[in-house]
C-alpha cells in the first residue's frame, strides 16, 4: 500500500510541474497561438450523416412531387392502411425532405444533435411543419441516428390572390436543434498506438517545426518530431485517462506560428481585394485611365405633309459619344510594408475593378512579388 501511494504522490508531483511548467511558457508566449487552434488530432473527427423523410403539418404549402406521393404510399403500408394504385391521395400538406447532420467525435447513444432539413420538392414553405421519424446515415450506409420533431423556419412568404409575393430569407429549410438522437456510436482509433499525430490547419514547415520543438522542450527531445509540413507526431501513453490528460496539457501550449506566404487574394465577384503582409513591388510605372463611350437612343417622328397619302413614322435617332479621361502614369514601388502597398494603389487612386486589371498586369510584368489568386 505504501509503494501504491509513493507511486501516486511521484505522477501528482510530476503532473504540477508539468503544469507550471506550461504556465511558465504560455506568460512567455503571449502572442502565439495554442495548439489547439492551430491544429487536430488525426483521428479526432465529425461524421456527416444523410437522411430522406417527411414533413406533415402543413398549411397548404406542401409539394406535388410524385416521389412524394409514393413516400406517403409506402409509410401508410407500414401502418397496415393500402392506398389503391394509381390513387392521387392529393397531398397539400406533406413534402418530402432531405435532412443532414453532422455527427460529432466520441458521440455516444442517447446523445442528441441538431439537424438540418431542406425541401426536395417544390413545397412553397415548410413553416409549423414536424418531421416524422427519419433514420440518418453515415458513408457505410449504417444507421447512426434518429431524427424527429418541430422545425424551426427562420423565412416566410406571403402570396395575394392576384399573384403578387414576397419572400423573406428561405421558407424552404429549417433547423431541429437537439432534434436527432445518436443510436450507433462511431469507433475511435484514438486509443490505439503509441502516438498522437497533430495536422496543422494551414500547412506550413516553420510551424510544424516549432511545434514539434515546444513539445520537446517540455517533454524532453525525441517525443516529438515532425513528418512533414502538416503532421507532427508526439509519442503518446496507451492508457486511456493518461492520454486524456496528456493531450490536454499538449493542446495548451502555446506556439507561435509561421507567417504566411506573400498573397494578393482577388474576388471577382464583389471587387474585394486582399493583400497580405508580406507583398512587395518592384519598381513599375503604372497608366492609370478609361475610355467612357455612352450611346443614346431618341425616337423621332417623322410628321407627313398636309392631304399627302404618306405616313406617321417613328425614325430613330442615335447619338455616340466617347470621351477619354486624362490618363496619368504613377511610379510604384519598390515597397517593402503593407501600408507602402496600400498608399501606393491610393495614389493611383483606382476602382476595385481597375486596381484589379492593374494588380494582374504587375504580376505579368514580374513587379508583384506575391501570389496572385483569383476566386
Amino acid at each position: 500500500m505504501n509503494i501504491v501511494h509513493k507511486s501516486i504522490s511521484n505522477s501528482v508531483a510530476v503532473l504540477g510541474l508539468m503544469i507550471v511548467l506550461i504556465g511558465l511558457s504560455l506568460s512567455q508566449n503571449a502572442s502565439a497561438d495554442r495548439i489547439k487552434d492551430l491544429a487536430n488530432v488525426a483521428g479526432v473527427r465529425s461524421n456527416q450523416l444523410l437522411g430522406y423523410g417527411l414533413v406533415v403539418g402543413l398549411d397548404g404549402t406542401g409539394d406535388k412531387a410524385p416521389f412524394t406521393n409514393q413516400t406517403f404510399t409506402n409509410m401508410m403500408k407500414q401502418f397496415g392502411i393500402t392506398i389503391p394504385p394509381g390513387t392521387d391521395p392529393k397531398l397539400k400538406n406533406v413534402a418530402a425532405v432531405s435532412i443532414h447532420a453532422e455527427l460529432p467525435a466520441f458521440a455516444k447513444p442517447g446523445q442528441t444533435i441538431d439537424i438540418t432539413v431542406s425541401s426536395l420538392g417544390n413545397a412553397k414553405s415548410l413553416r409549423g411543419g414536424s418531421l416524422l421519424m427519419t433514420p440518418l446515415k453515415g458513408a457505410d450506409g449504417q444507421v447512426y441516428a434518429v431524427a424527429q420533431g418541430n422545425l424551426v423556419v427562420g423565412g416566410f412568404g406571403v402570396e395575394g390572390a392576384d399573384g403578387s409575393s414576397i419572400t423573406v430569407n428561405v421558407p424552404v429549410a429549417g433547423r431541429i436543434p437537439n432534434g436527432a438522437s445518436v443510436e450507433r456510436e462511431v469507433k475511435s482509433y484514438f486509443n490505439q498506438g503509441d502516438h498522437l499525430t497533430f495536422n496543422l490547419r494551414q500547412s506550413d514547415f516553420t510551424t510544424a517545426k516549432r511545434l514539434a520543438e515546444t513539445i520537446n522542450n517540455l517533454l524532453g527531445p525525441g517525443t516529438a518530431y515532425a513528418m512533414d509540413a502538416t503532421s507532427v507526431r508526439v509519442t503518446a501513453p496507451r492508457d486511456s485517462n493518461q492520454r486524456v490528460s496528456f493531450l490536454s496539457l499538449l493542446e495548451n501550449l502555446e506556439v507561435t506560428p509561421g507567417e504566411s506566404l506573400a498573397k494578393v487574394v482577388i474576388n471577382s465577384r464583389t471587387g474585394t481585394i486582399v493583400i497580405g503582409k508580406h507583398v512587395r513591388i518592384d519598381p513599375v510605372a503604372v497608366s492609370h485611365g478609361s475610355l467612357t463611350v455612352t450611346i443614346k437612343n431618341n425616337l423621332d417622328v417623322n410628321q407627313p405633309e398636309a392631304l399627302s397619302d404618306g405616313e406617321t413614322a417613328i425614325v430613330p435617332d442615335t447619338e455616340i459619344n466617347a470621351e477619354q479621361e486624362d490618363s496619368r502614369m504613377f511610379l510604384m514601388g519598390p515597397t517593402v510594408t503593407l501600408d507602402d502597398v496600400v498608399n501606393a494603389v491610393n495614389e493611383v487612386g483606382a476602382a476595385p475593378g481597375d486596381l484589379m486589371a492593374i494588380l494582374e498586369a504587375m504580376k505579368e510584368a514580374g513587379a508583384l512579388h506575391a501570389e496572385l489568386i483569383v476566386i
